[in-house]
């Protein structure tokens, strides 16, 4: 069963940081690389998913008493 990442945004963010340095480093095994950057991508889509959450609710406002869609100009 897959692990879901319970990291908060910045700590998937140092953790992707600490990888990216290992990759680079080059040398690591390549079978560990390979394991490494599959934890990188499933950190980055975790990610991605807690930005696209963050970006929706930021685009809804209170607005007499219910959320709705925030567009400017109104």
């Amino acid at each position: 069963m897959e692990k879901k990442n319970d990291m908060n945004f910045e700590d998937s963010l140092k953790k992707l940081e600490e990888i990216v340095k290992d990759l680079e480093n080059g040398t690591i095994a390549l079978d560990d690389a390979i394991d490494k950057f599959s934890e990188a991508m499933k950190i980055a889509n975790s990610c991605s998913e807690k930005l696209k959450s963050a970006e929706e609710s930021i685009n809804k406002i209170l607005k007499d008493g219910k959320l709705e869609d925030f567009n400017i100009g109104e």
